[in-house]
């Protein structure tokens, strides 16, 4: 298994190791990681949240938004087509399981199929272990199978093509919007031989698409676009598509992050969860109620943390405040 040399992931520090401990400095670089909070800083934040989420959407403008969430999302990529995201090359710094868990699946292809070729040579019957007849019992190369839900123009997906060169790799990609994964096959690292990616709309449909159970599940600023009431029956659809010990890389947005107290008031739909202009529609997650979604469809945590970020524009002498909420979960 290849990693490009020159691709970003081999030069970029993992974050979490710039941690600002003179204010002084804080125009020095574009970011910071581990931002503290002081109790009045918290304070106001808790403040604009109560402010902006006083006065709620009314209910049929809230219906309507979710009946038309796939067309509000079709219309914000046929715009921004694949211009608005940014390729993901943090991914294997901020997740190193994506590498280890190729490795030990090649490893045990290779030793599997070494082991089934010697017993068909020596006429013998083949005793491999269940786990085993996983990676023998296909016609097939593929030794890994991920799962990219919300894959949208392909930024974690065009990366991953981009940094791994073994073909022993598959990469099933849904999206809710029909043209995000229209862009995405037209983008010139594609391939169809690689990866299939295809319209889904996670709260609705069953899966009608030939997915075999996969082995790495990433869920990257999706849940957060999906009605609260409906996240659990989400998960549930893509635990069910995972094989034990499979793991699921989540990472989205975190309450009191500098979107949500930006929100203008009557954009709230219900606690945490608001209405974007364009009509898309995002939430605001603790890590204590991301864990207990996961725990409660059959996906133990493994590591998780609030990732609290200071993003400076230093040309106006500006401050951001980002959170993010970043875990890994394994299925039993």
């Amino acid at each position: 298994m290849d990693i490009d040399s020159n691709n970003e992931t081999t030069k970029r520090q993992q974050f979490g190791n710039r941690v600002l401990g003179d204010e002084s400095k804080v125009f020095e670089h574009n970011a910071w990681d581990d931002a503290i909070w002081d109790e009045e800083q918290e304070l106001q934040a808790k403040r604009k949240i109560e402010d902006n989420s006083t006065e709620k959407m009314e209910e049929i403008n809230s219906e309507e938004l979710e009946t038309k969430a796939g067309e509000k999302w079709d219309a914000f990529y046929a715009t921004h087509e694949n211009r608005f995201f940014k390729d993901r090359h943090w991914l294997f710094t901020e997740f190193p399981e994506i590498m280890e868990i190729l490795e030990r699946n090649r490893e045990k292809y290779e030793t599997c199929r070494e082991t089934t070729t010697s017993s068909l040579k020596n006429d013998s019957v083949n005793e491999t272990s269940s786990e085993e007849s996983l990676y023998v019992n296909q016609d097939t190369e593929i030794h890994t199978r991920i799962l990219e839900t919300g894959c949208g123009v392909g930024n974690t997906i065009i990366p991953i093509l981009e940094a791994i060169n073994d073909e022993g790799v598959f990469i099933y990609g849904c999206d809710f919007s029909e043209t995000a994964v229209q862009l995405l096959r037209t983008n010139r690292l594609y391939d169809n031989k690689r990866c299939s990616v295809f319209q889904h709309d996670l709260t609705r449909d069953n899966w009608e698409h030939p997915i075999k159970h996969v082995d790495l599940v990433t869920m990257l600023f999706v849940l957060s676009a999906i009605c609260p009431s409906k996240m659990k029956s989400v998960l549930q659809k893509v635990a069910n598509q995972m094989r034990p010990g499979c793991l699921l890389l989540f990472r989205d947005y975190g309450q009191y992050d500098m979107a949500q107290l930006r929100f203008r008031s009557g954009k709230c739909i219900s606690d945490n969860f608001y209405a974007r202009g364009d009509g898309t529609r995002v939430y605001f997650f603790t890590e204590q109620e991301v864990t207990d979604l996961m725990e409660s469809v059959g996906l133990n945590k493994l590591r998780s943390h609030v990732d609290r970020r200071l993003q400076v524009n230093r040309a106006r002498r500006l401050k951001m405040y980002r959170i993010w909420i970043q875990g890994v979960y394994q299925k039993q």
